[in-house]
């Protein structure tokens, strides 16, 4: 994977949310900006631009100056701490964005997307085709020269638009349907939160909030934990099954952790089992 630091925008002054700290604002349980440092945490340095608060990782914090200056403001403060060649930029309300399309946006900048090859940037499409500039991996030397360029013709990046920057860019473009969701407004914040309990992601988004939350990075075989709390359910009884399942992920910490011990300790109790509904059913052994 090429390495990358991230930039995460959370300063601005959320007004079509009263004035609400939206970064802090939660979705499935998790705060947006915690959901954002989520999806990069292959970066090699995150870096957020806003006032300190609470996160679920380490991150290095910067202040534009002054404090509410814009995104441009923003992005200047953010890059005086970037080590890395290439740079995500982000803003800290995409309750949607996840680590495939991150690695998508890079990828995409350094093997070109729709027909751009050798790109300055690579932005993020929504549904309407709309281009999203701060769900994007950009060239942290071109992003450095139009910063300079901007100052050198206005005399501050205070309240430009971000549009001003990456105008003046190469840019592949990413079409993706939900990554660049924003929340801008509370209608916004009560439909990602609808969408987070449909019926067809509550399991993914519960599992992915779990694993932020007690600080854990595993990939889940669902399907086969699913499979196994049933079998403990319908062939010795319904309670054994979150009993069992706690059991597997005791004895796979035991082991070392990893995918490879929970699918150890998984086939054991499956078998164990089977073996224990066989008998209930009069089956020799």
């Amino acid at each position: 994977m090429t390495v990358f630091d991230a930039v995460v925008l959370a300063g601005g002054a959320a007004r079509r949310l009263g004035g609400a700290d939206k970064p802090a604002v939660r979705v499935g349980g998790r705060a947006l900006l915690d959901r954002v440092l989520g999806a990069c945490g292959d970066a090699g340095r995150t870096v957020v631009v806003g006032p300190r608060r609470p996160t679920v990782r380490p991150v290095t914090w910067a202040l534009e100056d002054p404090p509410g200056g814009g995104p441009l403001a923003g992005l200047h403060a953010g890059l005086r701490e970037v080590r890395a060649e290439r740079v995500l930029l982000l803003s800290a309300d995409l309750p949607f964005l996840a680590a495939g399309a991150v690695r998508g946006l890079v990828t995409a900048l350094d093997d070109g997307a729709d027909g751009v090859a050798g790109a300055e940037g690579a932005v993020l499409v929504d549904g309407d085709g709309r281009e999203q500039p701060l769900v994007a991996a950009y060239r942290a030397e071109a992003l450095r020269r139009e910063l300079g360029l901007l100052v050198a013709e206005h005399g501050t990046l205070v309240g430009l638009p971000l549009r001003m920057l990456t105008g003046e860019l190469s840019l592949a473009r990413l079409p993706h349907p939900t990554a660049s969701f924003d929340c801008d407004t509370w209608e916004d914040i009560s439909e990602a939160r609808a969408r987070i309990r449909d019926d067809r992601h509550v399991l993914d988004e519960w599992i992915s909030a779990v694993k932020a939350e007690l600080g854990i990075e595993l990939d889940v075989d669902t399907a086969g934990l699913l499979d196994l709390a049933r079998d403990a359910a319908h062939g010795v009884a319904r309670p054994a099954a979150p009993l069992t399942t706690f059991l597997v992920g005791y004895a796979a910490a035991l082991r070392g952790g990893g995918p490879e011990a929970v699918a150890e300790a998984a086939r054991a109790a499956g078998a164990l089992a089977e073996r224990w509904a066989a008998e209930a059913d009069g089956k020799p052994s």
